[in-house]
């Protein structure tokens, strides 16, 4: 389908380009959020006396998205969620909790403006991109943890998880222990019943 853009859209173009993209991608996508019209006389002409206009918002909204940004990037927001002891976590962590974080730290963020490259599903420190505006991309940190306490030392640079791995190495050592040392008692035991037999023959 070919589209007229209504504001920039990455990897795809401009204000104003006509494009060509996947029929599905403009139905479900560009169409229904106002991104792009489908590319006719009609739309053209119209595009052609809403442009000034069109440029007019898009400046407006880009110098809000800017100022918002100054505050906003390289902020470090918290999101406690329950994991196993490795660190994985019992689900995935979705844009709309990200941006429902950082809503909740001051900022409005909706969840079409979280994308993900790929899902979250372990604690950690994990950079968050926040597209504010179609040209203007701010990065913050998603410090995703188990209690407060744990986040707090994530954030000075403790790995946590390096701590459960030694502890379960410990353990698992221990137990090795005990198995090496349960081993000769029985062997022990054999042996003084072997002796024994040997006394009453």
């Amino acid at each position: 389908m070919q589209v007229i853009l209504l504001e920039r859209v990455e990897r795809l173009g401009q204000m104003g380009d006509e494009v060509k993209v996947k029929d599905g991608f403009a139905r479900n996508f560009l169409l229904p959020q106002k991104k792009a019209l489908r590319a006719n006389k009609t739309n053209r002409e119209y595009f052609a006396t809403q442009k000034a206009q069109l440029e007019a918002t898009n400046l407006e909204r880009k110098k809000d998205a800017e100022a918002v940004a100054v505050k906003l990037n390289g902020k470090s927001f918290v999101l406690l969620r329950q994991a196993g002891d490795r660190g994985q976590l019992y689900g995935s962590v979705s844009p709309r909790d990200i941006a429902d974080v950082i809503t909740a730290g001051g900022f409005t963020v909706a969840r079409t403006q979280v994308p993900l490259d790929k899902a979250i599903k372990s604690i950690g420190l994990v950079p968050v991109a926040v597209v504010l505006h179609p040209e203007v991309k701010v990065n913050v940190t998603l410090n995703v943890a188990r209690s407060e306490e744990e986040a707090e030392r994530q954030a000075r640079g403790e790995d946590v998880l390096a701590e459960k791995t030694e502890a379960e190495e410990a353990k698992v050592a221990a137990e090795e222990l005990f198995e090496e040392g349960a081993a000769p008692k029985e062997i022990a035991e054999g042996e003084e019943a072997g002796e024994e037999k040997k006394a009453e023959s």
